[in-house]
């Protein structure tokens, strides 16, 4: 018979400490959404027919950013004084309701945050990637939501990322049926807009996507905006023939894996006639396996090809655009870090309100961590909340000032600190709202 400790059963349990803060660690991000004035911007841009939405998308937002997935989540903020260290009233789950567009909104606190030094600097070149996801939902009341290209039941937003910090610059709820490339156009439009008003519309814009983005409309749109752009292509017949043409020599060897071989190339691609002909750079990669077992079951080569407008070398093109793939380690952030991988509501506006709720406490994340000043390297939205907002911690007061008491020996002690003070730091700009 295997001994029981009686140690533990001695140990009696009791809710009764309202100084209790399980979340405290949100005060770095309440610190920020404070300097950032974001309840006032809310409040000027979103209507929804009640008072003051501002207070009650924060609750969200701040909810997400300490792993709230659902709407009855945010009670979490409710308990014990979690509300004292945020810098908005905390709303009840029932109050929350539903939000209309929150696009001006989310390019407003984009401006805001890079004023504050979380963008690039004057001049600097900016990299945004384009792509989409499938946000899953179950069951058959969720207004909008239908089976994709991926056979599953959902809605299918599109998304654009800065590759050099992975913020969300824009999101747009779609239907689950939508084509990949719907409405991306328009999307590509404002995108611009969005760029210009952080002031970013100095430096050089360049757009990467796959190959489910590839038409001549957006291609035409960037080039309107004269932005460089490098985006997929599929291996239809007409770009099979532009390969065949490569001579051999013309192969540049990549560094690859050890059991397999790569190399680039690049070519013209030419299509339509008349008015209507174009011509585009062509860049391939093609790789193979060099074990011999594995290249006797696949001998031949794999071709991956993208247009480009970008005049660099063939090595460094395809680099370049091959890191367009850290977009989806991005949207998993967004999803895992902040909550965007569920859609709790019915409705499709209290869904689409809900992503973009989800895309602010991904950034304000983001923005918390730079404008800190944190000396480590970007980490994930789920890293952020472990270390330092889902914190629990006791409001006690001392002398006339409240203090928040953490628990004794925790690793990021100094990190949290020294990103306080920093964020403190920072000057309240009024802002105008326009």
């Amino acid at each position: 018979m295997s001994r029981v400790s009686h140690r533990i059963d001695r140990i009696d349990t009791t809710f009764d400490n309202p100084n209790l803060a399980p979340d405290a660690g949100l005060i770095l991000a309440g610190t920020l959404m404070a300097r950032l004035g974001l309840e006032a911007l809310i409040n000027a841009w979103v209507r929804t027919g009640s008072a003051r939405p501002g207070r009650k998308v924060l609750t969200i937002v701040s909810a997400m950013l300490a792993g709230a997935t659902h709407i009855d989540h945010v009670d979490l903020l409710r308990a014990g004084a979690t509300a004292e260290v945020l810098p908005h009233r905390v709303m009840a789950p029932s109050t929350i309701g539903t939000f209309l567009r929150l696009d001006a909104v989310l390019s407003r606190a984009l401006a805001r945050a890079w004023r504050l030094g979380a963008g690039p600097a004057a001049g600097e070149s900016v990299v945004v990637d384009l792509d989409s996801t499938i946000c899953e939902v179950h069951g058959k009341k969720k207004q909008g939501a239908a089976y994709g290209y991926t056979r599953k039941l959902g809605y299918h937003p599109l998304l654009a990322t800065l590759a050099a910090s992975s913020e969300i610059i824009m999101c747009r709820m779609r239907k689950g049926s939508a084509n990949t490339a719907r409405g991306v156009a328009r999307f590509v439009d404002e995108l611009v807009a969005v760029l210009a008003r952080a002031g970013a519309d100095t430096g050089q814009l360049t757009v990467r996507a796959d190959s489910g983005f590839w038409s001549w409309k957006l291609v035409d749109r960037l080039n309107a905006h004269g932005a460089r752009w490098s985006i997929t292509v599929r291996n239809i017949p007409a770009i099979h023939a532009a390969i065949s043409r490569i001579p051999e020599g013309a192969w540049v060897a990549i560094g690859y894996t050890d059991s397999g071989q790569a190399q680039v190339a690049s070519t013209t691609y030419t299509t339509g006639r008349g008015r209507k002909q174009r011509t585009v750079r062509l860049v391939i990669r093609r790789t193979r396996l060099t074990d011999p077992a594995q290249r006797a079951l696949w001998p031949n080569w794999r071709y991956h090809s993208f247009i480009t407008n970008i005049n660099t070398d063939v090595v460094s093109v395809d680099a370049f655009h091959r890191q367009h793939a850290t977009v989806e380690l991005n949207i998993r952030d967004l999803k895992e870090g902040t909550g965007a991988e569920h859609c709790p509501s019915g409705h499709y506006g209290a869904n689409a309100a809900w992503l973009g709720c989800a895309v602010l406490a991904h950034n304000v994340g983001i923005w918390t961590h730079r404008l800190g000043n944190c000396g480590d390297s970007p980490v994930t939205g789920r890293t952020r909340r472990r270390r330092f907002f889902a914190l629990c911690a006791t409001l006690v007061n001392r002398s006339g000032r409240l203090t928040l008491r953490f628990c004794t020996d925790w690793p990021w002690a100094h990190q949290f600190t020294a990103i306080l003070g920093t964020l403190r730091a920072l000057p309240v700009v009024a802002f105008d709202t326009g």
